[in-house]
């Protein structure tokens, strides 16, 4: 009886927020409690992605600040959709096609991210799940998912490694904690439509404005 020899595949590892849709998702949630609070947030959010500060210094106390209900956390879901990256469909649809398996490895939150993930057909996201009672009040979030500290994404990226035995690894994102991956990968993508990192672009191995870019260096 004879046996058939599959193609390793090619993972593709993708940012979500600004990157696969313009909105910073905690950042959008923030927005829901005023202006004030937005703009405590955001500021560490950015302090954060530019490298500033450690992730994890910020992530609890975010949340904390916020404190995320499920109907919330479901309307800015809706919001990543809305605010999708332009290209990003066709871009998934060409890739996925080409033997590439997407994966969202992201420090946003996985309840918020699975709407888009599903319209663009990504089966596995690697995100941090937020609790909520039977109320749907938030009541805390996954303080032991790797992708809540610094160093946590080259991690996740070490275990899907592990997990896929790829033939080839990219890794693509706009803020340091992914850069982060760029030694786990064969190739780092800096992306800037939405955020121009000064750090990411000196560090990536190629830097580009469309995901649709993103064809011409994998194919």
């Amino acid at each position: 009886m004879g046996f058939v020899v599959t193609q390793p595949t090619k993972l593709l590892c993708l940012d979500c927020d600004s990157t696969l849709s313009a909105i910073e998702g905690v950042d959008e949630l923030a927005r829901l409690r005023g202006p004030a609070v937005l703009a405590q947030v955001a500021q560490m959010t950015n302090d954060a992605m530019d490298g500033k500060i450690p992730l994890e210094s910020v992530f609890a106390r975010r949340l904390e600040i916020i404190r995320p209900g499920r109907s919330e956390a479901a309307a800015i879901g809706e919001q990543y959709i809305r605010e999708i990256e332009p290209t990003a469909v066709a871009t998934l649809a060409t890739l996925k096609a080409a033997g590439w398996t997407p994966v969202i490895v992201s420090a946003g939150y996985t309840q918020v991210i699975e709407p888009l993930a599903q319209l663009l057909g990504i089966a596995r996201i690697e995100a941090v799940r937020l609790d909520f009672d039977a109320a749907g009040n938030y009541t805390g979030f996954d303080a032991a998912h790797p992708a809540t500290r610094r160093g946590g994404k080259p991690e996740i990226v070490r275990t899907l490694k592990a997990e896929f035995r790829p033939a080839r690894v990219v890794a693509v994102g706009d803020g340091v904690s992914d850069l982060e991956t760029r030694d786990e990968v064969d190739l780092f993508v800096g992306f800037g439509r939405y955020a121009e990192r000064a750090k990411v672009k000196a560090g990536a191995h190629a830097f580009i404005q469309s995901l649709a870019d993103l064809i011409p260096l994998l194919a």
